[in-house]
């Protein structure tokens, strides 16, 4: 895979994540494109299973 492909993905994981952790609905996705709207969507869930944990509030 691409660098330039792969920084894409992760930024979008990265701000899903930061999402899940300020709480925002999954529903406020800013990304249409299937592929990097899946990344953005695990690193929301991510966050939503640090949270349940205990690791953020």
């Amino acid at each position: 895979m691409k660098r330039q492909k792969r920084d894409r993905l992760e930024r979008a994981h990265s701000q899903g994540f930061k999402a899940g952790v300020a709480g925002r609905s999954k529903e406020l996705c800013p990304y249409q494109n299937q592929e990097i709207r899946c990344q953005w969507l695990g690193g929301w869930r991510d966050a939503q299973e640090a949270r349940s944990v205990g690791l953020y509030r």
